[in-house]
């Protein structure tokens, strides 16, 4: 069973200029039947700016791959971490989003002074934060963050369909299209699918 109760988020508004290095994050994988969450936390150079960035989501296939392999070269830093889909169903798709955008800060090689995220929750950092509705699409480093994070988990998928061929994960990239619940209800769940979620709850035999 899925927890209700979330843990109390406290967010911080930027209100003044914060000195230091700021990194944005997101995550891919919060919708998906299958696989894990994804976040990733970046830190970019002002002296090599990345023209293109944008949300993601917005951003053709082959156009996001190109951008992951620029970000990744001239990012000050940056970091992907997943939480799986253990954690997903022992904490609840939230909490583990949470958690792995926890892990991506982390993650990175140098510590940034304040990290702006997108969305309107934050996870529990020890660094000055704030969450940024649309943020994917207004800030650099956030537009960067959800880019590796997508392109990751897009790679992901790729790997389960070649575990997992009936699914169609390369298709779907774990999304309940039809194709997937009607391989859902025709081969039950595998081990990579979220059994919380309710279509992959209804189809265990």
């Amino acid at each position: 069973m899925r927890s209700k109760k979330s843990l109390p988020i406290e967010q911080a508004s930027l209100n003044w200029a914060t000195a230091g290095l700021t990194a944005g994050v997101d995550e891919a994988g919060r919708g998906p039947l299958a696989g894990p969450v994804v976040a990733a936390a970046v830190i970019l150079d002002d002296l090599q700016p990345i023209a293109g960035l944008n949300d993601s989501k917005k951003l053709s296939a082959k156009r996001r791959e190109q951008l992951f392999d620029e970000i990744r070269a001239r990012a000050l830093c940056f970091a992907i971490a997943e939480a799986s889909v253990q954690e997903i169903d022992r904490l609840n798709i939230l909490q583990a989003t949470m958690l792995a955008m926890k892990r991506a800060v982390e993650g990175l090689r140098l510590k940034p002074q304040r990290v702006l995220v997108d969305g309107n929750r934050l996870p529990t950092l020890d660094i000055l934060a704030e969450a940024i509705v649309q943020g994917d699409a207004l800030v650099p480093s956030i537009s960067a963050a959800s880019i590796l994070a997508k392109v990751h988990r897009d790679r992901l998928c790729q790997h389960l369909h070649e575990r997992y061929p009936v699914y169609g994960f390369d298709q779907h990239k774990g999304y309940g299209t039809a194709q997937h619940l009607n391989a859902l209800r025709e081969h039950g769940p595998a081990e990579c699918h979220r059994l919380t979620f309710a279509p992959v709850r209804r189809s265990v035999r």
